[in-house]
Parts: C-alpha cells; sequence; structure tokens
C-alpha cells in the first residue's frame, strides 16, 4: 500500500517504478502500487491513528541544547488548554495534496482543530506579509518552498525561535541553528515516464528528451511558473545548453500550471513523459507503469519544505505539538514513502541514500538560487522566451488575501 503524505503529487497514488537514469534494473529502482484514497492512506498507513499515545517519541526527549523535552501527550495537553486550534499555511500544488495530513492529525489530536490551507508557495509567502503588515495575520505554522524567506523572516523577528524534539537529529542543511526554521521533508523533481509506452527503450538520459521521437508525448509544469521546476530547467540547460532548450521546445511540450499535472498527464495515459514533478514511494509490488527516474549522470533537484512559526501566532502551543509531530521518528519514517526524511537517524527508504548524499541533487545550489531573486527573474524571463508566457488559473484556485480567516 501506498502511503499518501505532505506535498505527494496525484502520481504518487497511481502505480509506479522508480529506477535509475536509464541502468539496467538495480537496488535503486524500486516498484510500488496504488494508493488507497487519501483518507483510509492518511489514517491507515501512517500509521498514526491507532498509535499508542506517546509510541517512541518519549525516547526523543533532550536536555541539550534547549530541545523541547515535552512528549507528544504533553503537548497536546498544552494545546487543547490553549484553546485547541491550529492554521496552516502550506505550500502545494492543490487542496488534496495535504488532506493526508488534516486527517491522520485529526484521528491522533482530535481536540485541537487543524485547518490547512493549501496555495502556490510564493502567493502563500507574500499573503504572510501583507497580513503581518495589516496585523490581520492568519496563519500559526507556515512550510513553503520559497527559502529565501525564512532567513529574511528570521532577521526581520517575524519568527518564533523554537527547537523541537529530536532537533539535533536533523541534518544541518534542514535546520536554522537557533531553531527559527526546520525543514519538515525533502522533496525532488526530475522526470518520469510511462513504463509501458516506452516500449523497453526509455530516455537514457535528459539529453535524449529532444529526441525527435518523443514530439507531441511530452507534459511538463511550466518552468516560468514555479521557481523549483525551473531551477531544474536551469541545471539542464547549464549541462546540455540553449540549442538543448531550443530542440525540446520543438516537441510540442503541454506546459500547464501546477507540478502535479505532468505526472497526472502520464498517470491517465494523455502524455508518455513528464519532466519537473515529484518523487514518488518505493514500496514493493508487482506494479511497474510508472518510472520516475533518479538520475546517475544527470542532474536533478531537491529542497528542503522548511517550516515556521510565527512569532504573532495564535495558537503557538498548538503549533509546537504539530512541529514535533511532523519531526518525530514516526512521521519521518513515512517522509520514505514521498521524499526523503530530514533526521540523520532515520534512514531513506531502501536502496536510496540520505538526499544529502546526493551530490546531483543540487540541496545547496537550489537555497542560494532561492536567495537570490535577481537571478531567478533573469532565468525566469529568459525560460519565457521559449516556453511562452503562463496561461491557466493556479491549480489549488485563486484564494484571496485571508484564506482560513473564518476559522
Amino acid at each position: 500500500m501506498e502511503r499518501t503524505t505532505p506535498h505527494t503529487t496525484r502520481e504518487a497514488r497511481a502505480a509506479r517504478q522508480l529506477r535509475s537514469d536509464g541502468a539496467p534494473p538495480s537496488s535503486d529502482q524500486l516498484p510500488r502500487r496504488r494508493a488507497l484514497q487519501v483518507a483510509g492512506v492518511a489514517l491507515a498507513t501512517l500509521g498514526l491513528a491507532g498509535a499508542p499515545s506517546g509510541t517512541s517519541f518519549a525516547a526523543q526527549r533532550s536536555t541539550s541544547g534547549g530541545e523541547e523535552t515535552q512528549s507528544l501527550d504533553e503537548l497536546y495537553a498544552a494545546a487543547r488548554a490553549e484553546g485547541g486550534g491550529l492554521t496552516i499555511y502550506g505550500g502545494g500544488d492543490f487542496k488534496e495534496m495535504l488532506a493526508p495530513i488534516e486527517q491522520a492529525w485529526a484521528q491522533r489530536f482530535p481536540e485541537v482543530a487543524m485547518t490547512m490551507i493549501v496555495d502556490y508557495s510564493k502567493f502563500h509567502d507574500v499573503r504572510v506579509d501583507n497580513q503581518l503588515a495589516t496585523d490581520t495575520l492568519v496563519p500559526d505554522v507556515v512550510h513553503f518552498q520559497t527559502l529565501h524567506d525564512f532567513p529574511r523572516w528570521k532577521q526581520e523577528g517575524k519568527l518564533f525561535k523554537y527547537k523541537p524534539a529530536g532537533f539535533d537529529k536533523i541534518h544541518d542543511t534542514f535546520k536554522d541553528p537557533d531553531g527559527a526554521w526546520t525543514a519538515v521533508a525533502a522533496y525532488a523533481f526530475s522526470y518520469l515516464y510511462d513504463t509501458a509506452a516506452v516500449g523497453g527503450a526509455p530516455p537514457r538520459s535528459v539529453q535524449d528528451l529532444a529526441d525527435p521521437k518523443w514530439k507531441g508525448k511530452i507534459a511538463s509544469s511550466y518552468p516560468n511558473d514555479d521557481d523549483a521546476t525551473l531551477y531544474l530547467y536551469k541545471l539542464y540547460v547549464e549541462k546540455y545548453g540553449w540549442q538543448w532548450l531550443s530542440r525540446l521546445m520543438d516537441q510540442g511540450i503541454q506546459f500547464q500550471r501546477g507540478t502535479n499535472n505532468p505526472g497526472d498527464a502520464v498517470r491517465t495515459q494523455q502524455k508518455t513523459l513528464a519532466i519537473g514533478t515529484a518523487s514518488v514511494s518505493a514500496l514493493a509490488s508487482p506494479s511497474t507503469e510508472v518510472t520516475w527516474v533518479l538520475p546517475t549522470d544527470d542532474p536533478f533537484m531537491a529542497w528542503g519544505q522548511r517550516a515556521a512559526i510565527l512569532a504573532k501566532a495564535r495558537h503557538t502551543a498548538a503549533a509546537k505539538l504539530y512541529l514535533n509531530w511532523l519531526l518525530s521518528t514516526e512521521m519521518q519514517a513515512a517522509n520514505n514513502d514521498f521524499g526523503w526524511p530530514v533526521r540523520t537517524d532515520v534512514p531513506p527508504a531502501p536502496g536510496m541514500k540520505p538526499i544529502w548524499e546526493y551530490d546531483n541533487a543540487h540541496l545547496e545550489g537550489f537555497a542560494a538560487f532561492m536567495a537570490d531573486r535577481a537571478e531567478v527573474e533573469r532565468w525566469r524571463q529568459t525560460l519565457t522566451l521559449y516556453v511562452g508566457e503562463v496561461h491557466g488559473a493556479p491549480s489549488p484556485t485563486w484564494l484571496g488575501l485571508h484564506p482560513g480567516a473564518h476559522h
């Protein structure tokens, strides 16, 4: 059974097979099978709905470095006493993407109502800025792809410095040393294909995506709409050149907003290949319908989804509970099915290395890219010359200035 967890794409709920960059089958090529519906997966496969109230969390207690020392039960009691509410702004492509977390939370902590608002990170971050400027803040916690916002917010005093239990086990790449923010999961973008449709001759590398035999068979998220996809295309261009990109654009690519859409197009057999879409789980099953490529020679891109409690949060106790829960060993182990754990004491999926051991994942490169907004803009506008203007409504729909405020 495939687990549906935060920031997973819709194709992650279909049959999959993970394999290396055109190499023969190996331990890196791990099959997976179709998931149950979102709610059932969230409750059953995360193993949280019926988990004992203190499961394995007490072992994470620490008195060093100012880390949280209370158990989940103790934090839950504090959240209930606070008033029993929690609002989160989460980066994503559609509301259902983070629904499993809402439903698992509701089973584990039923007396603290969660409101999860999903939108593109690039809209959520400026929405938070505007709310703070107008004293109308809605969320207690944010977790976004816009990595550059968190150091700025820290400098401006907008973040609540806090070190959840197990903070010392989080890889240094994925945390602020003062606890202003910490990544809660690591995700990766690459390309994937319909295993049967490629007829036993899949692309051997990113370079092969420009082969005319794939003309009319490729879907992609707009690289000039999503910064992670933009960085992925940047890595491709830096390796294979602008002429390669010109040939790729001759392929008649179906561009859409939302990084879930390319995988959806392959999963529904509208297209054969997808560029700029997320990794998927690796669970043993006989299904081999879709292959997400974890390259060995080509670049791909990965990042830690950064999370923080806002300094003006109304529900700080519930926010602390939420971060401790997401960073617990149980939840980090569940990350194996949609990405990578950020804790050094939680192993990745079988046959895979910790994400920070993949030099071609460019973890530090993406963080540096996001911090240089002038560089991002240059690449965005240059890619627009090749791809064209972005068209279509955002996949989460337009949410306005204060989504979730009525809660």
